[in-house]
């Protein structure tokens, strides 16, 4: 009985202390993995942060309650509140920058827009009010009134904006206030602006509200093409803006036409001949009309009768011919610009189908290729990435590239610690790559070169008897062949077959790439091969959740019963439990059951 009592407790207390040592051994792992990197984050719970004690109301009131309270309401009736607008609000605190940034600034941009809309009026409506009879005397007043809100915007934007705009000087960015300001007094464009203001309204005292002395109102071009520039860097279709420009440009060459043809219909007498205006119908409509079978060339028109006429009728024929070949040519030129890359795409689909034909490759082939060109495209807008990079400096390509892929590379455990650098340096080399349907990713048995990163899609890892076994499904932001890419040896093999599930867009890490980037960052290339071969001793060890079968006893087991015992044991059995013996054999039963 003793004996049996010392043999449970052995059991007891080697099982306890096997688990004290293989704590203490992960332990003692966890520690070493922390000095080796610094940047492991520790399992233990972080302390809980104590409640920071209410705040202290100062003596005499609590001022700023009474401030919040009469800022909730701005004007108290005999019955009613009225309460703040949030825009009201934020227009009340806004401070008007001491600089501009003329690049980037999206304020600065809406500022043009209403100077541009500035010009277009005058552009516009004063060749309307010179020819055709709009500007009478009770109108007048409206139209100097918006004719005088234009110079206004004129005005600020040369005193407000143009003074505020930042430059660069020696590679320096001025933002000092004199600075800005004799910077644009000597530029050509304040030049422009003043001439744009000339008070020639002044003469309307003398000659009447004649609406050509508004002519130099048309001179700040320079606002209009700096809009368009500023629009198309902001927009992420410009191709559109550069149609319905260019379109504008062709309405503006008719509607200019169409003004000078009323004049010089005017000029000769309404009605006088058949080839001028007849005086009936909407004038403006009649003659844009008159304008447009002119400049396209359509025919049709009656002839001309005088001198004056055939002469105006032949520099109307060849400005058409000129304008309208110009307008072609850029809408062309906008067009071409725009499909560009879908351009380039169908040649190269067209050229790989030419040699695939050439050398009779079959169908099937044929199809896939075709369907990756129409994926990649539909997918990217492109086929290769990189060409779109080629052009910028380093500098700008590691942005992009850290925008782009840095939240998907530092979730790879593999590089968990290592340099910053070294993984800038790596984005660089990230190849992203399309994969179809049941295209093989990579198979078993095959060497190892890459590391592969879903970015789109999924994929799956196939295994079993017949390799068709779906184990795992990957998707995005899973990484796997990490461990190929520093295993020596016979180590760096793929252990399963990995097949797209549908359409997959991966990143691929080229092994010979890594070795390039790692010469520079020996310490890192240490705690990389280091965790490469942890994580396939993890990998390659069994698991046992009762722990490895090598593993030392603190107290060695009892032996067994003796079978000469047992067979005693057996007889007394057979005598129906009588004796001591039965009750011995009674008693190990009970311990067997309790160890069990």
């Amino acid at each position: 009985r003793f004996g049996s009592a010392t043999s449970l407790s052995s059991n007891i207390i080697n099982t306890r202390l096997q688990e004290l040592v293989k704590l203490f051994r992960e332990r003692t792992e966890k520690v070493k993995e922390k000095l080796t990197d610094p940047d492991i984050s520790s399992d233990d719970e972080s302390p809980t942060a104590s409640p920071a004690p209410p705040p202290v109301p100062p003596p005499g009131g609590d001022p700023e309650g009474e401030k919040l309270a009469e800022d909730d309401h701005y004007c108290e009736m005999l019955c009613c509140k009225f309460k703040y607008r949030p825009w009201l609000d934020c227009l009340k605190n806004y401070q008007f920058p001491s600089s501009i940034d003329p690049l980037t600034n999206q304020m600065y941009v809406l500022w043009l827009f209403f100077v541009v809309m500035a010009w277009n009026w005058n552009c516009w409506l004063i060749p309307v009010r010179w020819a055709f009879p709009y500007q009478t005397p009770e109108n007048i007043h409206l139209w100097l009134l918006m004719d005088y809100l234009c110079d206004l915007i004129y005005l600020l934007d040369i005193v407000v904006f143009q003074t505020r705009l930042q430059f660069v000087r020696g590679g320096d960015i001025i933002t000092d206030k004199k600075d800005m300001r004799e910077n644009y007094m000597r530029s050509p464009r304040f030049k422009m602006d003043m001439v744009s203001l000339l008070p020639l309204d002044v003469l309307y005292f003398k000659v009447g509200v004649n609406p050509l002395l508004r002519f130099p109102r048309c001179l700040k071009y320079l606002a209009f093409f700096e809009f368009n520039s500023r629009l198309e860097s902001l927009m992420s279709k410009a191709y559109i803006y550069r149609v319905i420009r260019t379109t504008a440009y062709l309405l503006y060459s008719l509607h200019m036409n169409s003004c000078l043809y009323y004049w010089a219909s005017d000029f000769e007498g309404l009605g006088s001949t058949t080839w001028v205006y007849d005086g009936e119908g909407n004038s403006y409509i009649r003659c844009y009309y008159w304008a447009v079978k002119t400049l396209i060339t359509i025919g049709g028109l009656p002839d001309p009768k005088t001198l004056f006429e055939i002469i105006f009728q032949l520099l109307n024929y060849f400005t058409g011919v000129f304008a309208f070949s110009v307008m072609i040519g850029q809408m062309r030129d906008v067009v071409g610009a725009a499909t560009a890359g879908e351009t380039y795409y169908r040649s190269c689909m067209d050229s790989t189908i030419k040699y695939m034909n050439s050398y009779r490759i079959p169908k099937t082939v044929q199809n896939r290729v075709k369907t990756w060109y129409e994926y990649t495209w539909h997918s990217q807008g492109m086929l290769d990435e990189s060409e779109l990079l080629v052009q910028l400096p380093d500098k700008m390509r590691l942005d992009i590239a850290i925008e782009v892929n840095y939240n998907i590379v530092s979730k790879v455990a593999l590089f968990q610690g290592c340099d910053r650098q070294m993984i800038f340096d790596m984005l660089k080399r990230l190849r992203s790559v399309v994969y179809l349907p049941s295209d093989y990713v990579c198979k078993k048995g095959e060497i190892g070169r890459e590391m592969y990163i879903i970015q789109a899609g999924q994929v799956q890892v196939l295994g079993g008897p017949d390799g068709t076994t779906v184990l795992v499904t990957l998707k995005p932001g899973s990484v796997f062949g990490e461990i190929s890419l520093l295993a020596a040896g016979g180590g760096n093999r793929r252990t399963a077959n990995v097949v797209a599930h549908g359409f997959a867009n991966l990143f691929i890490l080229d092994k010979k790439d890594l070795n390039e980037i790692l010469v520079h960052y020996p310490e890192s290339q240490k705690l990389l091969r280091k965790k490469a071969r942890k994580m396939l001793k993890n990998n390659n060890k069994p698991k046992d959740e009762k722990g490895a079968p090598g593993d030392p006893l603190i107290i060695p087991q009892k032996v067994d019963t003796p079978k000469l015992f047992q067979a005693a044991l057996a007889a007394v059995g057979r005598m129906k439990g009588k004796g001591p013996l039965a009750q011995l054999q009674w008693k190990l039963k009970q311990l067997k059951e309790m160890q069990a």
